[in-house]
């Protein structure tokens, strides 16, 4: 069993407990599920922003222990306040040390969220649409074409944009017509192995009406040129911020740099 069977294995038991403590109708009563969603897709368009889908990442299963003393709040801030065009929150607590509190502290900020998670159960996007989440991720890894097209059609039924993640050529074959971006993840989860040229091979192949996202492995400003040059609108970075003692001044002093290079 890979590490992303596990992951999956885990959250199908975590969600069958969730369910039975907090019901369904229940999310619906929860003042974020009525609040006005944010695009991500006009922040990403926006060239005032950088583009970037800044993380708030404590660990992650191959890197154990990422940062575990930073600040929910002061972090996502300063990601907003220095030109983010996302945030992305982990809510799965087990191999991310994510949890919900995080997401709901972040929503202050009037910059779209991701909920980063393993959505594998309708249940997991009311609890998304109910904690303030703009954005939900699906990755096609661990999700039929089917579920895809499911899972599309009801996040867009709850105002929630849709972010479908994939690493290789046979994973195009589920983007659909309800899904918003594609996101191309150059970390393979089932090995955790980073190989940035995974965007630049399948960008050709993505179709022209969806904004692709880099995710993983970006850790320098040139990257995100040589990315945007070949077409991204998007990219997700989390790792190369929260591993610095102090994430908030990393994406500052990134953001800048990547500003003076663009223009």
């Amino acid at each position: 069993m890979n590490i992303l069977d596990k992951i999956v294995a885990h959250k199908i038991k975590e969600v069958q407990e969730k369910q039975s403590k907090v019901s369904r109708e229940e999310l619906k009563t929860y003042p974020a599920f009525e609040r006005k969603t944010l695009s991500l897709k006009q922040f990403l368009l926006d060239n005032s922003k950088t583009g970037i889908i800044a993380e708030f990442k404590r660990k992650s299963p191959s890197k154990g222990n990422i940062n575990g003393s930073a600040e929910i709040l002061k972090v996502t801030s300063a990601y907003a306040l220095y030109g983010a065009s996302g945030l992305s929150v982990l809510t799965d607590e087990n191999f991310f040390g994510g949890k919900m509190e995080d997401l709901i502290q972040a929503r202050v900020n009037e910059v779209p969220i991701l909920r980063k998670d393993f959505m594998i159960d309708e249940y997991q996007f009311y609890e998304a649409k109910a904690i303030g989440a703009d954005v939900i991720l699906l990755i096609a890894a661990c999700l039929t074409t089917q579920q895809v097209k499911d899972f599309s059609a009801l996040s867009k039924q709850l105002g929630l944009e849709v972010l479908l993640e994939i690493h290789n050529e046979e994973e195009l074959g589920h983007v659909c017509d309800e899904v918003d971006f594609v996101g191309v993840n150059n970390r393979n989860l089932k090995t955790f192995e980073v190989d940035i040229n995974t965007s630049l091979r399948l960008f050709p192949q993505i179709p022209a009406d969806k904004l692709a996202i880099a995710e993983s492995g970006i850790s320098n400003v040139d990257t995100i040129v040589t990315l945007k040059n070949a077409g991204f609108k998007g990219f997700l970075i989390g790792e190369n911020f929260m591993k610095e003692n102090d994430p908030a001044a990393a994406f500052e002093k990134f953001s800048y740099e990547l500003k003076q290079k663009i223009v």
